[in-house]
């Protein structure tokens, strides 16, 4: 093939091993992607989608039958009682503040059993950041049960320490800036459990970004009650331009519902505007882009390996999410890396990226992203706090063979440094 980018050959060779090497479970990865598609036609099919679903709302948007329709058909592929799914979320920590706030009342108790949540949500539970309004302002007692040394869930502490006082049960599923193992939907069916064997009725939610369409199981299958996620990240399938959805429980979706515009109208009310045709678009592109993902992520883990670098997960483990940690172990290794990425996207392939301070985050924080909607995760990304050990969260590829590019790219800017 003609070249076209300035690749060594040392990097093209380590790419070919790469692809051999992990061969086994692309294959793999397109079973899911097919599984996963064809259940998404399923859910359009049984919703019997039609162009007038496409068509916004305005002013209170009653009688919305998009709304409604697309609602159902995240239901559908979530294995859910019910969803919620509006362009109104902001980011999936909004998505999943709604659902807090939703479900949860003054003197309720909450346990998180995978450690500390992700950065932004301390400030909303009102651990970091001391802000007017967070769950801890309204008298919700938050509670959490760290990781064990090697990341894996304290399951014997959860058993000991959850008692018919709490209210929640919260789990993370993907490791936020930390190196803790994603967990698969057999590590959360694990927990649920565990769970049961100790409180039948606790809520248990999950925070699913970046886990969509990575497995055929699903999270409400396994006994999950309450899941929230963003649509700029897997399920969003890189077409919707914001938004989020919260799904599971029929009652409990109600209640968030409740939460997002006003009791007694909840999921009645909301004008779509004009964007349900990229929803239902974006929706029906999400298995195949979360795929392609993966494999970007698979093939990263591989080609980084070689090259000598210590990665999480290794290429052939099995996957939570499309997230993928390579330790760098160094500032300019990890800022190379970055713009590596950044040089390899369609969208802004000319900016630098460089480490600075972001709302939430207490280090300062290098993202690149040429992304086509400002801050999708489903694209090729990669970001990461700059402090110790200096490693990278990558992450999308709206397919593979772009993210194959930027992969190489980046290792080779690092190895030109």
């Amino acid at each position: 093939m003609e070249k076209i980018f300035d690749i060594s050959e040392e990097i093209l060779s380590a790419s070919k091993k790469a692809i051999e090497l992990c061969g086994d479970k692309l294959k793999e990865i397109d079973e899911i992607q097919e599984y996963n598609q064809q259940k998404m036609i399923k859910a359009f099919q049984k919703a019997q989608i039609s162009e007038s679903h496409f068509v916004g709302s305005t002013g209170y948007g009653y009688g919305d039958r998009g709304r409604d329709a697309l609602d159902e058909v995240y239901a559908y592929v979530f294995d859910a009682e019910d969803a919620l799914v509006r362009y109104n979320f902001v980011s999936g920590t909004h998505a999943l503040t709604v659902a807090l706030f939703g479900v949860l009342r003054p003197n309720d108790k909450m346990l998180c059993v995978t450690g500390t949540p992700y950065d932004t949500l301390r400030s909303a539970i009102g651990i970091e950041g001391n802000y007017p309004g967070s769950l801890l302002d309204f008298g919700i007692k938050y509670e959490e049960i760290a990781l064990k040394n090697d990341g894996i869930v304290d399951i014997e502490t959860i058993k000991n320490k959850l008692d018919d006082t709490y209210k929640m049960v919260y789990i993370q599923r993907s490791r936020g800036y930390s190196l803790r193992p994603t967990l698969t939907c057999d590590d959360i069916e694990n927990i649920v459990k565990a769970v049961r064997e100790v409180n039948k009725d606790v809520i248990i939610m999950l925070d699913n970004c970046y886990g969509e369409f990575i497995e055929k199981k699903q999270p409400l299958s396994v006994g999950v009650d309450l899941m929230a996620g963003s649509l700029i990240k897997n399920p969003g399938g890189g077409i919707s331009p914001t938004g989020g959805y919260i799904a599971g429980r029929k009652d409990l979706v109600e209640m968030c519902s409740y939460r997002l515009t006003t009791p007694g109208t909840g999921k009645e009310i909301g004008a779509t505007l004009n964007v349900e045709r990229e929803l239902f678009l974006g929706a029906y592109h999400a298995p195949h882009a979360s795929g392609e993902a993966l494999k970007t992520a698979v093939f990263a883990s591989a080609l980084f390996k070689i090259l000598g670098y210590e990665v999480s997960p290794e290429f052939d483990e099995k996957r939570g999410d499309i997230i993928q940690v390579i330790k760098l172990g160094s500032p300019e290794a990890l800022e190379k890396f970055c713009v590596g990425i950044q040089h390899a996207s369609a969208v802004d392939s000319f900016v630098t990226p460089y480490a600075d301070d972001m709302p939430g985050y207490e280090d300062k924080v290098i993202m690149a992203a040429g992304a086509f909607t400002l801050g999708s995760s489903i694209e090729l990304s990669a970001d990461a706090p700059l402090r110790e050990p200096y490693a990278v969260w990558m992450q999308g590829s709206l397919n593979f063979h772009a993210g194959k590019l930027g992969i190489m790219l980046a290792a080779n800017e690092i190895l030109n440094k």
